[in-house]
């Protein structure tokens, strides 16, 4: 989903702090371009204000009563796939961001973002952009740049560290993509839309588009954020 330029981008926010949910609704209202359609409380009503509403961005917590906002991010991709999820939380350990990712989010910002920054955030997700915490990017692709093992070399535990969850490195994937396409698919992974895509390496839109069609289909995925995930844990980019 791509937002016209000239219409407001509609955002649901989910968050059950209603002096987090107040603050956040007035900082967003004063910047042009964005309406806030709708609030809700926990990830159970959001779902529903989501197939009521048909936001354009959620903003959405993670930490919730009756639903957390991954069960939700979950339920709204496979209800209304073409409503972008950001999430917005003070969580920021290994498996909570792979778990968001997993189930659809399009961005995973912490709360401690200046409403200015959020809305340029909203604007590139409403986009088509992926965004990810600069902190938090760095990680998720650091966990799948490891290398791989030598066969003759017996298997050595990943060392824990202190609030890192340890990631499994998986197997590189057998799906072949074209150079292009994994030149496409890096700059997804790097929060690219698909305009700024196309004047970085100096193609037509609409070139950029099928790349990401025919990347999709490869990796059976529905989204550019489950694309990039994707290739990252198989080890493909």
């Amino acid at each position: 989903m791509t937002v016209d330029s000239s219409d407001n981008i509609s955002i649901l926010i989910v968050e059950d702090h209603e002096f987090t949910r107040m603050g956040l609704k007035l900082s967003l209202e004063q910047i042009s371009g964005l309406q806030i359609v709708g609030e809700a409380q926990d990830g159970e009503a959001g779902v529903r204000k989501v197939l009521e509403l048909k936001p354009d961005i959620v903003l959405m917590d993670i930490e919730m009563p009756n639903m957390d906002g991954i069960e939700a991010t979950k339920q709204i991709k496979e209800k209304a796939p073409e409503v972008r999820v950001i999430m917005l939380t003070s969580h920021k350990s290994d498996q909570t961001i792979f778990a968001a990712l997993s189930a659809g989010a399009n961005g995973y910002c912490l709360k401690n973002i200046s409403a200015q920054q959020l809305s340029t955030v909203i604007k590139m997700v409403a986009d088509g952009a992926v965004w990810l915490d600069p902190g938090i990017a760095n990680r998720v692709l650091s966990a799948y740049s490891l290398p791989e093992p030598q066969p003759a070399v017996p298997k050595v535990a990943a060392p824990k560290i202190e609030g890192i969850l340890p990631l499994p490195r998986q197997q590189k994937s057998s799906t072949s993509l074209s150079p292009r396409e994994t030149e496409v698919l890096r700059l997804v992974a790097d929060g690219l839309s698909n305009q700024k895509i196309a004047a970085r390496l100096g193609l037509g839109l609409e070139t950029i588009k099928t790349h990401m069609r025919h990347i999709m289909e490869k990796l059976a995925v529905s989204d550019r954020t489950e694309a990039a995930v994707k290739a990252m844990k198989q080890g493909i980019m």
